[in-house]
């Protein structure tokens, strides 16, 4: 089994080597690198070309939020970690591309599985985030501009937002989970988005995950 490899960016040494015990506890995922600051994560992060990179927000140098948009940008999937769970940090952290965000309070389980969804394709945010997050989306601005989706592709952006996976979806709408894979990548295409926590967060603002 390849081994999933893993970044580490965080202030707070104590952090780091918890994180490293639990993930280096998995015979499936490797810790390759920690970093104490942006700056040099983004440094090891081009060097490394982990498969994923856990990043906490406020650090010294580039903070993790800008770290995120600069990594997606070059393809690399990006979980956020951290003791902030403030509305305009979740926010900032799925629009720059982040494929997951999680709170360290949430337990070591929590963090294992946020590595695993984002090599996978899909996406994890804290169950503590999450109500609070998408009452917050169903509120939000909707967009000015008219739903370019098909119906099709409609109903699979209401069911992404819904929490559904490729499996799920396909036996909802009796296709297959290779035909959904396939919708999925058109959509994000469509409307420039890197994951499905963008499409979820595109479907709540439209108003079309209810």
């Amino acid at each position: 089994m390849n081994s999933t490899r893993v970044l580490l960016a965080d202030d707070q040494p104590d952090v780091r080597s918890g994180f490293r015990l639990v993930l280096d506890s998995q015979p499936d995922i490797t810790v390759v690198g920690e970093a104490t600051d942006g700056t040099t994560a983004l440094a090891m992060a081009r060097s490394l070309r982990p498969d994923v990179v856990l990043t906490d927000i406020r650090m010294p140098g580039i903070d993790g939020l800008e770290l995120t948009r600069l990594l997606t940008e070059a393809g690399l999937r990006v979980v956020v970690v951290t003791t902030f769970d403030l509305d305009e940090y979740v926010d900032a952290a799925l629009r720059n591309g982040a494929c997951g965000f999680l709170l360290k309070r949430s337990g070591p389980a929590l963090l294992v599985e946020g590595v695993r969804a984002a090599m996978a394709g899909d996406a994890l945010i804290s169950p503590q985030v999450t109500v609070r997050l998408l009452r917050a989306l169903a509120t939000a601005d909707r967009p000015s501009v008219p739903n370019p989706l098909t119906h099709r592709e409609t109903e699979i952006v209401r069911l992404v937002a819904q929490g559904f996976t490729n499996a799920q979806i396909g036996a909802e709408l009796f296709i297959s989970a290779g035909t959904v894979k396939t919708h999925v990548a058109n959509i994000q295409a469509k409307l420039g988005l890197n994951n499905r926590v963008g499409m979820a967060t595109w479907a709540w603002r439209a108003g079309l995950a209810g």
